[in-house]
């Protein structure tokens, strides 16, 4: 099976996100050609719907252990660009 093509493995999470970050920094270096950019920006864009379906679906098993343990749980939307900003705000 490791010859199974890139977008079908799965990686850790934080490799994931690590992988996506190099690509961001490619495409703001603006030293790519534009179909490297579009390849790249293609490439970010399965990462980031990979990354969001990974982070809700830890959201729903934290919301299950809450919900094990007794307590309630509140839907909150988890907006990292929110929490980012807040910091700023403080």
């Amino acid at each position: 099976m490791a010859d199974q093509p890139e977008e079908a493995q799965v990686f850790p999470f934080e490799d994931s996100l690590k992988q996506l970050e190099d690509l961001v920094e490619r495409l703001e270096s603006g030293e790519i050609s534009l179909e490297d950019s579009l390849q790249d920006f293609e490439q970010g864009v399965a990462l980031v719907r990979a990354l969001r379906e990974r982070l809700d679906q830890a959201q729903q098993r934290v919301d299950k252990i809450v919900e094990q343990e007794g307590g309630e749980t509140a839907a909150q939307s988890m907006d990292l660009m929110d929490d980012d900003n807040q910091d700023m705000d403080d």
